[in-house]
Parts: structure tokens; sequence; C-alpha cells
């Protein structure tokens, strides 16, 4: 059943466009860069993901809401999105498993959304014209007012976010007893990493983001961990110097997004922001 909101709501973009919709989850503004995920379904493993954090999704798919949330199924502690842009949004949800509503986990996060939203066109103008800084305003904020707010909120480019992110102490994870030891470097790391690795037989020591190579050394591990993170991969100085170290130790080095850039850095391979990212569970593999 689609949610019936009487607040309006609207979403600015950088460059002066305008979307019109109606108000979900709490009421105020928000800002951060626009970005699209084509995956339909996953909607809370997106939302609470680390490497989003500052952004506004828009989702793809044209419903949003209808199995609800899962305690389980949380890649972080808290929403990491600023905020959410949907077409349809169901305060109704059916599911075995389900814990509660998607509504009252908004709420519960403080999350800012916008639905009733033509994201289809949204979505193409993305493509068209890059990924860019954006509002979502549900208040009586003048137009102009917003523009000159929005004005003033950092781009993505040159943004160093992993430290907003990342764990403060090291902590463990896994069986100790594990076959393999592995020292992560958290970025934004996700919680399904961290089941899999200790699936496949791994214990896991995970440090901050700006731990030194010592430190990492220290625990002995058989191979090390970059982890997926939000921002700009080239503020993040520390990470580079400790991969080129790790490099040298000709040890198996594994990294994911923001960790993969990482790595690519310390080898010398510059990265460049796309002009709209691709995000999604679908991507084709071709050799």
């Amino acid at each position: 059943m689609k949610y019936q909101s009487k607040q309006a709501a609207l979403l600015l973009l950088n460059d002066g466009t305008i979307f019109h919709g109606k108000s979900i989850g709490i009421k105020g503004t928000t800002f951060g860069e626009v970005c699209f995920n084509t995956g339909m379904t996953g909607y809370q493993e997106i939302f609470t993901d680390p490497s989003y954090f500052g952004q506004i999704m828009v989702a793809t798919n044209a419903h949003v809401g209808n199995y609800g949330v899962n305690d389980l199924e949380i890649e972080s502690n808290s929403i990491m999105i600023s905020g959410l842009v949907c077409k349809n949004f169901s305060d109704f949800h059916s599911r075995v498993d389900s814990s509660g509503s998607l509504l009252d986990y908004f709420q519960k996060h403080n999350l800012i959304c916008i639905s009733d939203v033509d994201t289809r066109a949204l979505v193409s103008y993305i493509r068209d014209h890059g990924a860019q800084n954006a509002a979502i305003c549900t208040d009586d904020t003048s137009v102009e007012d917003l523009k000159l707010q929005l004005s003033k909120v950092p781009n993505m480019k040159g943004l160093e976010l992993a430290s907003k992110v990342s764990t403060v102490a090291p902590y463990f994870y896994g069986n100790s007893d594990a076959k393999y030891k592995i020292a992560a470097l958290d970025l934004g790391i996700k919680k399904n990493i961290l089941r899999n690795l200790a699936q496949r037989d791994c214990y896991i020591k995970i440090f901050p983001f700006d731990a030194s190579f010592d430190e990492m050394k220290n625990f002995e591990p058989d191979g090390y961990f970059l982890s997926n993170g939000p921002g700009d991969p080239d503020p993040l100085t520390s990470a580079i110097a400790v991969a080129k170290k790790i490099i040298e130790l000709n040890l198996p080095l594994f990294g994911i997004c923001l960790g993969h850039q990482v790595i690519a850095l310390a080898n010398g391979v510059s990265t460049y922001k796309m002009f709209n990212g691709h995000r999604g569970i679908n991507h084709p593999v071709k050799n």
C-alpha cells in the first residue's frame, strides 16, 4: 500500500533543477551528492552501507518499503545515506521475518526522504548531466535560501570521509582459532565483508583508517584487506603509505571499492571521479 503523505517536499539540484514530491520520514532539510542505485532489492543494505555516507540516494526501483526491514540486513549500525529519493513508498510491508516498517526505521534514524518523484526522469538527468550536490527540503524554506545553503556544501572530489565512518579503536571479528589471520583497514567496512571473511576461516583484526603499518604488521597477519568506504581516495595519505609498505611484504593484499583505489594510488596509478557512478547489484561481468 502506497504511503499517502500530505507534506510537500522538493529536491533541488546544484544546477537549479527542481523535482517536486512528498515528504517521508522526518521533516527538515538535508544535503549531499545525489546518485542512484539500480538494485531492485536490498534497499536496507544500501541505506546502511558506509560507502554512501554523505550521499542522497535515488532508488531506480519503483517500489521501496514493501518488505519492511530486518535487523540482520544491515551493513553498519545506522543509516549512512543523507537522504532518499523514490517513486512509490510503501508503509505496508509483508515478510515473515520483517522486524518493522521502513517508515518507522527512517523516523528512528532521523532520515529525510522525498517520494512521488519521477525517478526515471531524475536518473536520466543525472546520467546526462553528472552527479552533483543536491538538497531535499520538506519545510517552508524558500528556494533562494536553499540555493544559498546548497552552494556551501563541499564537493565530493577531494573530500576525505573515511574518518567519519571508521572505527575509532581496533576490534576483532571471527574465530580466533581460524586458519588465517587478516589485518583489515577500516575505511568504512561493511558487516557482510567481515561475515564472508569469517566464513572462509579467517580471524580478522579491524584497524582504524589512520592506523600505522607497524600496528597492522604486529598482528602478524597472513594477509591484508583495505575496505570499502566513502569519499575521495586522494586525501587518504596515511592509508596510501600503509598500502605501499604492505605491497613490499609480498603478502596477499585485497581491496574493495575505496580500498581498491588506495591500492591503485599506492602503485602510482591515478584515479578520477566518474561522471556518474555505477551503483547496483546487477553489473554485467565481461571478459
